[in-house]
């Protein structure tokens, strides 16, 4: 007897992503994504929030523990902090896109009613998501992403990325067959964890305010 393979097995999405529908579609669709084990210890997917029409996609890394709990993107304590620095810099929260590599919460808990542990998602667990930020990038079609950390970095410009390189830049690059413009930054949760938080505050701020100039 041949053994079948679940569908995380695989590690793609491909075969979840639905060919029309829009955002509201694919937010469906994702809700019950198998395509990478990450599904089985996750509460929920979390999907991308903002409008199809955003000028701006911000992409992070994956959901965090209140993502996770709540179900929509930045809404923990890195979220208030991007939303305070993108109004300092110039950009409405309101009127971006935001989304992450991985829509599913990784982490590791030493026991049931620990504090679960964010920990980083791997190469194949990113790759196995990409089709659902192709699928975002093709349906909002940003005039600009910030890419928040190295994972999203990573992510979306390959396994050579460094954020350290790059930050505070304007990169032009094909994006799953799109040409697309890309302001790297820090993730904001590295902010909440850096020593000098002022400073590094500071150092997110000065490379969204590269983003808002782009935009305008």
């Amino acid at each position: 007897m041949v053994a079948i393979k679940a569908p995380e097995d695989a590690y793609t999405a491909e075969p979840f992503v639905p060919d029309r529908g829009g955002l509201p579609a694919l937010r469906r669709a994702a809700a019950e994504c198998h395509g990478c084990p990450l599904h089985r210890d996750a509460t929920q997917t979390v999907f991308g929030a903002g409008s199809k029409d955003a000028r701006v996609m911000l992409v992070g890394e994956q959901p965090g523990d209140q993502e996770d709990r709540q179900g929509k993107p930045f809404v923990g304590p890195a979220g208030r902090l991007l939303d305070r620095a993108l109004e300092e810099a110039g950009i409405d929260p309101s009127e971006a896109y935001v989304t992450n590599a991985v829509k599913h919460f990784k982490f590791t808990q030493a026991e049931p009613r620990k504090r679960r542990i964010h920990k980083a998602p791997n190469l194949r667990e990113m790759t196995a998501c990409g089709p659902w930020l192709a699928a975002e990038l093709a349906v909002v079609e940003p005039e600009l992403i910030v890419v928040l950390g190295a994972t999203a970095g990573k992510a979306l410009l390959g396994s050579s990325f460094r954020v350290t390189q790059v930050r505070g830049t304007v990169l032009e690059e094909e994006i799953h067959g799109r040409p697309e413009r890309l302001v790297p930054t820090v993730h904001p949760s590295s902010v909440l964890r850096a020593d000098d938080r002022e400073a590094a505050y500071r150092g997110l701020l000065s490379d969204l305010k590269v983003a808002a100039q782009a935009l305008s």
